[in-house]
């Protein structure tokens, strides 16, 4: 008889039950008609048991359709009603045979019922052994005898598990084992298919090898091999599989990996998770992320410094040592009394010495620096500084000399043990930084952006007067050309060619803050091809031009004076008056109640107006905590180095960047920032960057590693989400994965009542559709937009650098791609599935193909004929029966980049090619005309399906149009006819009729098209007048 052993490890995070905050859980473990239990642990959502459960085996055949139901319980001592924590339902496929094959798997706790409360997860340990080895008897050895080399079996043998809990007790087992194919996977569509379907699945089923071990001289048996590593697992979620009723399975060898796209669940050990249990005030500070704790030392300033060279003068420096860490400050030239204000922060996991030397040197050019004084600190008597409170107030520390004497000159430190939270740690000098030099060390500190405050700028060009034209010859064609920074935008030549030109044209620019840049207007007169004059300009400043917040306020229109080009050319000389000069008639205004578009409405993080006056109110607040990357790939292995990884988040104008972490590849940020929210329907995008700054080369740019972006609609409030996300990124090469990105992501709501009533408001402000703006300004509009965020951003100390900006924004999003056209396609293929898949449940109602289906439709039919007030209410009530039946199928995790639907697993490398050339192309012709007729053919099949559809309108506008009198006549009669029989007869009787000769049995069915289809297709259409 075999044995199921189960090993009930421990739980976490189990919800209280007991009113206090706490429970007191035990498990309860159901199999086969056998029900045991483990003990209570008195208030603990921490529980460990640590205790093993035995169940007797009787059919070993019959263990992969068996289930394991495993459930907690909150014991209340009083009365027999326990409160339900949790449970978990384990396939009895998924448990291997042997205990060296099991390991431990922690299984998320699924609810009861809809409106459960449950949370945490439970680690349990499973597996089946053979009765004789549960009795503490030794195995058997193994068989002297040579056994059979090759051994072919096939796992859905029906004697397979009995087969294989013999061979674990004859022999030990090496198997080869097709990694692509689990050997359970399909059991239970076996269990519930047609005998027919489990031939198929049959003959599609590959064989499993096994080779048993042979002994290798003096006729005994070889050494036993051994036995094979336990599966390391990383996530509980990679193995839930789709099961009967809800059940879950483990991985074990043999079956087919996880994807390596998909998301991965953690609980990492942060604050907000914990509880605050067992951390002290100052985790609420950092609660979505782990506290790394750091010693500061804050190097203020010097006095009284003796001075060292023969001339009389000093160049002080400063060097922090820590075992073999050493920091340096910047050196003052010819000044005793130094002032620095430099932080250093030393990892206290890389603390290498117990004893912190201050060191204070004399700057030499040609010999070597001169020892001033030192001063030693014991980190022992360091003091621990907790964030609430204020800075640690520096102190006067006397220099000594290298014997330990006292002597002149004094330096103030401030000496103190935090964590990231400490306001000092984004400008301090790291330990992991050393071999950075000062100049480059700033493109390694965390920094906080803001986007500039941008706004469309609207100049409606009326007209002009009194021009002077270059050549008097000719009919001029005068044009406006307006420049606005690197800006610039032109009308169309006038239609009246005289001095006297009309354009009524607007033109829209993109302007920020704080608006010290100047709008130049001139007008140009096109000679020739590529050939334009100048015949007046004029500047007009940004501030003086006028906001608009709503389009009902009217603005004046200005006229403007035009200086002559000379008059511009003239530099240093004052510009004489001009009694007489051209004109130009202008509207200008700085529309506020838009929305300055900086990157795509599908993934935009910013829906709010320029204006302050008309922003929405704050609906909750976004956590984000950049925990740590692991896996990562070597970007600079030509350069004998790793990766020097820091990330970049968005959302709405605030931007984030963490430190770089040097040369590794598993950095731990374990950085929190924080947002305020105004509308659910927004995205965060989280970019992992190479820092390609921290050596002297300007030029060279940032790598990427990879993206994540999250919709905040999808999150559930007050909910943690800890999980890995896949860096994935899109090459010239294919698809390649650089790692994973550790996250920890929280919305907060604050204003229910305000988030509700979003869904229900426009997404974009109100200026967007009474006055909207087209397509094609729109993307010229996006493109200028972020131009400008990352010019301000680039200014900025670290920089954000423009291939940050581009990457984060998506600048490439709206260019043409293949890959991106068939994912497209088939997300509007997987939409009209579920319309094509009600088509063809009607027709199978129709058809008859289950009569009691059909039946119950007809009864439903009649009811709904004779009560049609029940109608919409049934309709309704269906829909919200569908809703309440899928809540418990809900995603449980937030988006991520999907490989799958964007079709970028198996895009070929020339559609790769394509996507990642140059605009203008930079291929060769050959190439390029390859691409040209592969376009053609696909863009003739786009016109015949466009094509078919002109033609069945045109059919449908032809019913009435006479063009084929024969058939209009016919109709018109027919519809007279109806006309007459739908006024005479109730309309019930008209329904049911129709209903009952619509759902007709088969037998009185024709295989022939119907009469008003065979009508429909003979009517006319335009496609015969094409050319």
């Amino acid at each position: 008889m075999a044995k199921l052993m189960l090993e009930v490890v421990d739980a976490t995070d189990l919800m209280p039950k007991d009113g206090q905050g706490s429970a007191s859980p035990f498990v309860e473990v159901d199999f086969d008609g056998q029900r045991q239990r483990t003990q209570t642990k008195t208030r603990d959502l921490y529980p460990a048991w640590n205790e093993t459960l035995v169940f007797n085996v009787d059919e070993p055949r019959n263990l992969p359709f068996s289930t394991i139901e495993v459930t907690v319980y909150n014991d209340r001592k009083t009365g027999n009603h326990n409160n339900f924590l949790g449970r978990v339902r384990i396939s009895g496929a998924s448990v291997p045979l042997s205990e060296s094959e099991a390991s431990v798997q922690r299984y998320p706790l699924d609810k009861r019922g809809l409106f459960s409360n449950i949370r945490g997860d439970i680690a349990l340990k499973i597996y089946a052994v053979h009765g004789q080895y549960f009795s503490n008897q030794p195995p058997p050895p193994p068989s002297k005898e040579p056994e059979q080399q090759n051994q072919h079996h096939h796992v859905r043998n029906e004697n397979d598990w009995n087969d294989r809990f013999e061979s674990a007790k004859q022999v030990p087992v090496v198997e080869e084992i097709n990694t692509n194919h689990f050997p359970f996977e399909n059991e239970y569509e076996e269990y519930e298919d047609s005998q027919e379907n489990k031939k198929k699945n049959k003959d599609k089923q590959k064989e499993v090898r096994t080779f048993f071990s042979v002994g290798t001289g003096g006729g005994g048996g070889g050494p036993t091999p051994a036995a094979p590593p336990p599966v390391t697992v990383e996530s509980k979620s990679n193995f839930m599989r789709a099961g009967p009723t809800n059940m879950m399975h483990m991985q074990f060898p043999g079956q087919k990996p996880p994807p390596n796209f998909g998301l991965v669940e953690t609980r990492p050990p942060v604050a907000a998770r914990m509880g605050f249990r067992g951390a002290d005030k100052t985790a609420t500070t950092y609660d979505l992320v782990e506290q790394m704790h750091f010693l500061y030392v804050s190097v203020v300033k010097a006095r009284d410094l003796p001075v060292m060279d023969i001339t009389g003068s000093l160049d002080p420096y400063v060097e922090v040592k820590l075992g073999n860490y050493k920091g340096v400050t910047r050196h003052h030239e010819k000044n005793q009394f130094p002032v620095w204000n430099q932080v250093f922060a030393f990892s206290k996991e890389r603390l290498q010495s117990t004893m912190l030397e201050v060191v204070v040197k004399d700057k030499d050019l040609l010999t070597k620096d001169d020892f001033v004084g030192k001063i030693g600190i014991d980190i022992v008597d360091v003091p621990l500084r907790v964030p609430p409170d204020s800075p640690l107030a520096p102190q006067w520390y006397r220099l000594e000399d290298k014997r330990g004497m006292k002597v002149r000159g004094e330096l103030m430190l401030a000496v103190w043990i935090g964590t990231q939270a400490d306001e000092a740690f984004p400008g301090a000098w790291h330990s992991d930084a050393h071999g950075v030099s000062h100049h480059n060390l700033a493109n390694t500190r965390s920094n906080v952006y803001f986007s500039p405050k941008l706004y469309y700028l609207r100049i409606h060009v009326i007209e002009a007067q009194d021009l002077i034209p270059v050549d008097r010859s000719r009919l001029p064609e005068f044009f406006v050309k307006i420049h606005l920074g690197n800006q610039v935008r032109a009308t169309r030549v006038s239609q009246v060619r005289n001095l006297n030109p009309v354009w009524q044209e607007e033109l829209m620019l993109v302007a920020s803050e704080p608006f010290d840049e100047f709008v130049t207007i001139s007008i140009e007169d096109r000679i020739g091809q590529g050939k334009d004059i100048c015949v007046g300009r004029t500047s007009v400043p940004v501030r003086a031009i006028p906001p608009r917040i709503d389009s009902k306020k009217h603005l004046e229109a200005v006229w403007f004076d035009l200086g002559r080009p000379s008059h511009w050319e003239e530099e240093g000389e004052k510009k004489k008056e001009v009694k007489f000069s051209s004109k130009i008639h202008l509207r200008l205004c700085l529309d506020a109640g838009y929305h300055v578009l900086d990157e795509s409405t599908h993934f935009s993080s910013d829906l709010q107006p320029s204006s302050k006056h008309l922003k929405k109110q704050s609906i909750g607040i976004l956590e984000l905590g950049i925990l740590s990357a692991q896996n990562l790939l070597p970007m600079k292995i030509r350069e004998g180095r790793m990766t020097d990884a820091y990330c970049v988040a968005k959302y709405g104008n605030k931007w984030v960047r963490t430190r770089t972490l040097l040369n590794t590849l598993t950095p731990r940020w374990n950085e929190q920032y924080t947002w305020e929210v105004y509308d659910p329907c927004t995205v965060i995008t989280i970019g992992v960057f190479d820092n390609c700054h921290i050596n002297e080369k300007e030029e060279s740019r940032d790598q990427r590693i990879g993206k994540v972006r999250i919709r905040l609609s999808t999150l559930e409030t007050d909910r943690i989400y800890t999980h890995y996300y896949p860096l994935l990124v899109l090459q010239p090469s294919g698809l390649k994965k650089h790692g994973e990105l550790h996250l920890a992501i929280r919305f907060t709501c604050v204003a229910w009542v305000n988030m509700v009533a979003q869904y229900g408001r426009p997404l974009l402000p109100k200026m967007h559709y009474v006055q909207p703006i087209s397509v094609k300004h729109i993307d010229w509009l996006r493109h200028q937009a972020m131009l400008i965020v990352a010019s301000r951003l680039s200014r900025a100390e670290p920089p954000l650098k423009r291939e940050n900006v581009e990457y984060m924004l998506d600048v490439d999003y709206h260019m043409w791609s293949l890959r991106r056209s068939k994912a497209n396609f088939h997300r509007i293929m997987s939409l009209l599935s579920g319309v094509t898949a009600i088509f063809r449940w009607l027709d199978g109602i129709c058809h008859w193909r289950n009569p009691l289906t059909t039946i119950l439709v007809h009864v439903l039919f009649l009811i709904l004929v004779c009560y049609p007030e029940l109608i919409l209410p049934t309709i309704f009530l269906y829909l919200f029966a569908i809703g309440l039946w899928n809540y418990r199928f809900r995603p449980r995790t937030p988006p991520h980049m999907d490989a799958r639907i964007s079709q970028a697993e198996m895009t070929h490398p020339d559609e790769l090619d394509e996507e990642f050339d140059t605009f203008p192309t930079s291929r060769p012709t050959e190439l390029v005309r390859m691409r040209y007729d592969r376009m053609r053919s696909v863009a003739g099949r786009v016109q015949t399906v466009i094509g078919d559809l002109a033609t069945q309108g045109e059919r449908a506008m032809a019913l009435l149009s006479w063009r084929d009198s024969r058939a209009t006549a016919i109709f018109i009669i027919i519809a007279l006819v109806w006309a007459v029989f739908l006024y005479v007869t109730p309309f019930q009787v008209v329904a049911v009729l129709f209903g009952l000769y619509w759902l007709r049995h088969p037998r009185f069915r024709n295989r022939m098209p119907s009469v008003p289809f065979n009508f429909f297709r003979r009517l006319p259409s335009k496609s015969d007048t094409l050319l």
